[in-house]
Formats: C-alpha cells, sequence, structure tokens
C-alpha cells in the first residue's frame, strides 16, 4: 500500500470516536483473532497498561519519558490525537513514519480479509489502529511500550495484553452509556485491565471506587499501590511563571524536588503515578536511576493539555472534556496566571458529555465564551445548544455563538490585548486538534493595549 491506501484503508472503518460505541460494540474476540493472524505482537513486547478517567495519557507520555531518559527504547501507543493519527504510535518520541505505516497496514490487511472470511464482523477503526501499535513496537524492538487505554479498560481494545504493570489514574462519570452511571460502575470496568499476579498502581482516592478497584485486585492476587497510602506527592506552583516543583515519596524512595514540564497539581499526581510505576518496574530488575526520573518529568512534552502557546497575551490550548479535567483546568489557570483579569474561552463539546455541569465549572472562570463547533463531526454539540445550556447554568454569562472553530478563535484572539488577557481552547480533543495549528501560526495576536 502506498501511505494515502493505508489511511483510506484505515478511515474506512467504523470509528466509535466519531459515533458513540454501543455497550454490546465492546469486546475482544474480535481483537484476538485479529492479533493472532498476525503472530501476536502484543507478546513480543514488555508493556506497561494505562486506564483511568482522567490523566491516563499524560501520564503515559510522563512515564515515557522517564523511561527514555533511562536508556530504553519506548513506545507509547495514546488516542485520541491532535492533529495526525500517526500521533498515537510513537516509538522515542517519534511518530511512526508515513512508509512504516503503509508498511504495517499492508500487512495488516491480509489479516482483516482473513476474519471477514472466518465470518468475523470487520475490525473497527480503533482496533485497527491498536494492532498497528503493537506491530511497529515490535518490529522496532521497543524495549518497553505504554499502552493507555481507548475506553473504559474491561472491554477496550487495548485489554488483550499481558503488562508488567497495570495503572488507573482516577475515576469520574465519563461515557456512562458505555461504562455506567456510577463511580463504582466506572471502576469496575477501569479495573478491568487488571490481570493475575500483576502489580497495580492506582490513583483513585475516592473511597467507593477505591473499593471496586481493591477488590478486584484482591480477587486476582495483583498487589496494589495506592495513592495516599504507599505514594504521594507534595507539589509547589512555579514562581514568577517558572516550572512547578513535585516532591514524590514511594514505598522504595523519595524523588525530589524536581521542576514538571506540565502545568497544575493534577499533573502532579500524574508524575506521582508514573515515579510509582517506575518502582513497579525496578522490582522488575529494570534499571532508571533518580537522575532519568528528573529529567523525564522536566522535559516531557505533551500537547492539548494545558498548553501554553503564549504568555502574552496568554493563549493555552486544551482537552478537557468532562468535569474532572473541566474542574483541574480552572484551579491550573487560576494558579499559574494570577495575575490575569479578562478570561475568555472557546469552547466546543461531544453531545455525549455531561455539557451542562462542564459549563458550571467552567462559568466559574472564564468571563466571556465562544461557543463552536468542531468539523463535522456529528457528536458535537451545536453551539445553540451549549447556549442554552449555559443560560441555564450561568445566567449571567457573556457569550457569542460562531459557525466555525476558526471563526471563534479569530473573534476571541482578536479580543485578546495586553498582559491581563488570556483565551482558553477546550471541550473536546477534536477542537484542539482542529485549532492547534492555526493558533501556533496565529501571527495576528497582540501583546499590547487593552481588552475592548
Amino acid at each position: 500500500m502506498t501511505y494515502p491506501e493505508a489511511l483510506a484503508f484505515w478511515y474506512a472503518r467504523v470509528n466509535y470516536e466519531v459515533r458513540a460505541a454501543h455497550p454490546t460494540d465492546l469486546k475482544l474476540e474480535r481483537m484476538r483473532a485479529l492479533l493472532r493472524r498476525l503472530g501476536d505482537p502484543h507478546e513480543r513486547v514488555r508493556l506497561v497498561h494505562v486506564t483511568g478517567t482522567k490523566g491516563k495519557g499524560s501520564t503515559s507520555a510522563m512515564l515515557a519519558a522517564v523511561l527514555r531518559a533511562a536508556g530504553y527504547r519506548v513506545g507509547l501507543f495514546t488516542s485520541p490525537h491532535l492533529t495526525d493519527v500517526r500521533e498515537r504510535i510513537q516509538v522515542d518520541d517519534a511518530v511512526i513514519t508515513e512508509r512504516e505505516l503503509a508498511a504495517r497496514m499492508t500487512e495488516l490487511a491480509p489479516a482483516v480479509a482473513a476474519m471477514d472470511a472466518d465470518g468475523f464482523p470487520p475490525p473497527t477503526f480503533f482496533e485497527i489502529g491498536t494492532a498497528l501499535g503493537f506491530l511497529h513496537f515490535a518490529y522496532r524492538r521497543c524495549d518497553l511500550a505504554v499502552i493507555e487505554v481507548g475506553l473504559g479498560g474491561r472491554f477496550d481494545s487495548t485489554n488483550v495484553c499481558r503488562p508488567l504493570v497495570s495503572v488507573v489514574t482516577s475515576v469520574g462519570l465519563d461515557h456512562t452509556a458505555q461504562l455506567g452511571g456510577t463511580l463504582e460502575a466506572v471502576a469496575f470496568q477501569k479495573a478491568g485491565i487488571i490481570k493475575p499476579n500483576v502489580p497495580v498502581v492506582s490513583g483513585v482516592t475516592e473511597p467507593g471506587p477505591r473499593d471496586v478497584v481493591r477488590k478486584v485486585a484482591a480477587e486476582l492476587a495483583a498487589p496494589v499501590w495506592e495513592r495516599g497510602a504507599d505514594f504521594g506527592f507534595d507539589y509547589r506552583p512555579g514562581e514568577s511563571e517558572g516550572p512547578p516543583v513535585v516532591t514524590i515519596s514511594t514505598p522504595r524512595s523519595t524523588y525530589g524536588p524536581t521542576a514538571l514540564a506540565l502545568l497544575g497539581e493534577h499533573q502532579a499526581h500524574n508524575a506521582a503515578l508514573a515515579v510509582a510505576v517506575v518502582d513497579r518496574l525496578r522490582d522488575g530488575g529494570l534499571h532508571v536511576p533518580a537522575a532519568a526520573v528528573a529529567a523525564g518529568l522536566a522535559s516531557v512534552v505533551w500537547p492539548g493539555r494545558v498548553e501554553v502557546v503564549r504568555r502574552s497575551p496568554v493563549v493555552i490550548l486544551d482537552t478537557a472534556h468532562n468535569v474532572p479535567s473541566a474542574e483541574a483546568l480552572v484551579r491550573t489557570l487560576a494558579e499559574s496566571f494570577p495575575r490575569v483579569r479578562h478570561r475568555a474561552v472557546v469552547f466546543a463539546v461531544s453531545s455525549d458529555k455531561p455539557v451542562a455541569d462542564i459549563l458550571r465549572v467552567l462559568a466559574r472562570y472564564f468571563d466571556r465564551f465562544h461557543l463552536t463547533r468542531y468539523g463535522n463531526n456529528p457528536r458535537c454539540l451545536p453551539p445553540e445548544e451549549s447556549a442554552r445550556l449555559l443560560a441555564s447554568v450561568a445566567p449571567a454569562a457573556a457569550f457569542a455563538l460562531h459557525a466555525t472553530a476558526a471563526d471563534a478563535w479569530a473573534e476571541a484572539r482578536t479580543a485578546a490585548t495586553g498582559d491581563d488577557a488570556l483565551v482558553c481552547v477546550t471541550g473536546s480533543v477534536f477542537l484542539a486538534g482542529e485549532l492547534r495549528p492555526l493558533v501556533l501560526t496565529d501571527r495576528g495576536l497582540s501583546g499590547t493595549g487593552s481588552k475592548s
């Protein structure tokens, strides 16, 4: 296949990131059958498996950065992507090349055809991507790979692996149609990645879901390290707009104080999880010096997660799409940019999210909303509906409606003048991905004057 042919083959699959999955759509038999026809590449690479409502991507990125700093060749599988589908599959911080992707897809296509002949339903977009990741990591002979769950855990396509460590970063209400409407139900789905006798690192602190994770782990004789009981952290915000500082304590050692490249106390939580995983890997024989931990945490790059694009005026790209993420975003902005007085948000969101609750959180911080939509994705909530929900939870909030994300960004950034202005793009990975190239190349940002 050529690269365009490979992309066409991939995007022809059912994509539950565009069309929400029904609970009965989430099964593992098809994924196992596909990997079996490819020689089970997931069994040829040592893995860490990471799930959670919030923080799983950041935790995965930090862990990969630390392991790279220790000298290992590290694969990283994450989803969804921001601007390029190849971002999902990386080795040593480099995305899979177009040539590599085409070669792997050429190998994968006959396996898909064989499944069709055997009566299996066609693999989905995410299943194809997961198989591509496992194949690529095996071909590149990765020492380890960090695998982020796509949705839930128990029936996620990545849950065919047997990892060295299983990680549950957090539990919150998201994807309730697929995962259940209580924290305990969501925790049960997340805990589905736990394997017999495989160590677990858990950042779940709420009593109900924490007990669910403990129970599942106990039934599988999987030893658990929990934040608050076995490991923890001390976080200090950056001074004079410098990086925040974190000190992390595990049963094996204390790390820091060290600089943290990603903003927010929630990122210190994620860093503590990553470091706890490192110590579990050390128990299994890996050599990761303390200097690698400091270097990885200080250098990790994870676009779209309270990403500071500019400081005068402040421009932030973020992907918060549920209540816990929105709360973390608001806390981080207030803490990191205390001198900001004019706060605008460009917002679009998927219709299956708790939109009213997200807007209620954002309205505590932002004084103007630019409501829009992303692309032509049918999951996107129309901006008129966002406006109705905003009025119901924050009647005094000022807002404007925009037909396109580009229009919303243009108006928000034109109004953002001076050192006391902030514009944040948030609400969806799809929105951040659509606007990121425009925001990064926009030269119309003004650093002088006053906000109109």
